[in-house]
């Protein structure tokens, strides 16, 4: 049984790190994640974990681990930004407000997938123009879904959150041991 995470981010690398789970492969899944006409960001994220996992090629006895995070803003799903004005709006648009980040994990072992999502609420502060400026200019914004890392510089501005941290970074880690065991991982081994 060989433990794969279907994911090239090093957040989600990091976060199996900090429950003792170093997995023997990474694979990132190639999907389209463009978004259906009229689809809601919590079924969205759900289907983009269940379509990743689906697109990672393994054995039928290894485990595959996929994650999917939506920032969503009401109905609307704020995806990473392909430049920094992009980002720009994005943030302009969570300044001052809440809005709920979304991030479903598949697990696949075999033909058989366990699902589950989690929903967290974060409140960005009302941004000042050099705030904003400062922000995007560091870049971290690059790769993020709704323009910012709660774990890195954007931690400044972000003074309340309810829910999962891990899940606001990109992998609930609670739930995504849960689901590990559920599919026979053998999670909870007793050190020699």
């Amino acid at each position: 049984m060989k433990f794969i995470l279907g994911s090239g981010s090093p957040r989600r690398l990091e976060l199996l790190g900090q429950i003792g789970l170093v997995p023997e492969a990474v694979r990132a899944p190639d999907i389209d994640e463009t978004p259906a006409r009229n689809e809601l960001p919590r079924p969205y994220c759900a289907r983009m974990a269940r379509e990743k996992v689906a697109a990672v090629k393994a054995d039928s006895g290894d485990i595959v681990l996929c994650a999917d995070t939506t920032v969503a803003l009401g109905r609307r799903i704020l995806g990473k930004p392909l430049d920094s004005d992009e980002a720009r709006a994005f943030l302009l648009a969570l300044s001052g407000r809440r809005h709920k980040v979304i991030t479903a994990i598949a697990v696949k072992r075999g033909d058989l997938v366990w699902e589950k999502d989690v929903v967290s609420t974060v409140r960005m502060k009302r941004l000042s123009d050099t705030e904003l400026n400062t922000y995007l200019a560091t870049d971290d914004w690059q790769g993020k879904a709704g323009g910012y890392g709660i774990q890195g510089p954007a931690a400044a501005l972000i003074p309340w959150i309810s829910g999962s941290f891990t899940a606001i970074v990109g992998l609930p880690l609670a739930e995504t041991a849960n689901l590990l065991r559920a599919a026979g991982y053998p999670l909870d081994k007793e050190a020699p």
